[in-house]
């Protein structure tokens, strides 16, 4: 119960209580149940969604939707993302771009990232929403944070870390065989029963939604890319960069709904 309290602390404000005093081992295992984190963040979705459709228009749901997204995780994925590509335009070595990632200011560069970043989701959005049913925005709801929140696991799985403190070492250092696997099979359990649940009658939609089983293994690929990038221009991984990996797994899986919804929808 720990494990669970810890990642919903670690990935949002929601207030699911305090897990009290624990350990290194504890705060890395949490790994283990951030798809549950993003399947209660996707529930949290769809409501608002159901919500915001019946006041206003699709266009202006969608924006309410992403405000809601950065919202719920305190906009701690955007900073991190903000300070990796603040980072990456620096023209120093190693140290000076470790050293920018840390000071936490944002930069040029990490403006226009977030700027882009949620003009992207935006448009994403809007796309699933006309060319597919309402079920299957709903779906995408779901399969959208339970997705980029598991290609987090594989990334931090196989990265080593850049720094000797933080947050991002302690999950690195503890996220093993166990928890990749339990992620991966709850990541699933919980996709499929999403799914199930708000196409259990439209056989036909059902069917049509079994993409995702192609979807977590290339996450899986992108999360080992992820780690490639990484390790070429910092030498590891900090916890800014699980942000990014997020961030742009997100637009990935957003990607595959639109190319999705346009062939069968």
């Amino acid at each position: 119960m720990k494990r669970i309290l810890l990642a919903f602390q670690f990935l949002t404000i929601i207030p699911f209580g305090n897990a009290g005093k624990v350990s290194e081992r504890e705060m890395g295992g949490a790994t283990a149940f951030f798809p549950l984190v993003g399947f209660v963040e996707g529930m949290i979705y769809i409501l608002l969604a159901s919500l915001f459709l019946k006041a206003f228009p699709s266009d202006l749901t969608n924006g309410l939707l992403i405000f809601a997204m950065i919202f719920l995780n305190g906009g701690l994925h955007m900073d991190g993302l903000s300070d990796t590509f603040d980072a990456l335009a620096s023209r120093g070595d190693r140290e000076k771009k470790l050293a920018i990632m840390k000071e936490g200011t944002v930069g040029p560069t990490g403006v226009v990232a977030i700027v882009l970043v949620i003009l992207l989701k935006y448009l994403l959005l809007n796309a699933v929403f006309f060319h597919s049913s309402l079920r299957s925005f709903f779906v995408t709801l779901i399969l959208v944070p339970v997705l980029s929140r598991w290609a987090m696991v594989p990334a931090i799985y196989h990265c080593r870390s850049v720094r000797q403190d933080g947050l991002g070492k302690v999950f690195i250092e503890h996220t093993g065989v166990k928890e990749m696997i339990s992620s991966t099979v709850l990541a699933l359990i919980l996709c499929v029963a999403g799914v199930f649940a708000l196409c259990s009658g439209n056989r036909c939609q059902l069917m049509s939604e079994l993409h995702l089983f192609i979807i977590l293994p290339l996450l899986y690929v992108f999360g080992l890319s992820s780690v490639w990038f990484f390790k070429k221009h910092f030498d590891g991984m900090t916890g800014d960069s699980f942000g990014t990996v997020h961030e742009t797994a997100t637009l990935l899986v957003l990607i595959i709904r639109v190319i999705w919804s346009q062939q069968y929808f």
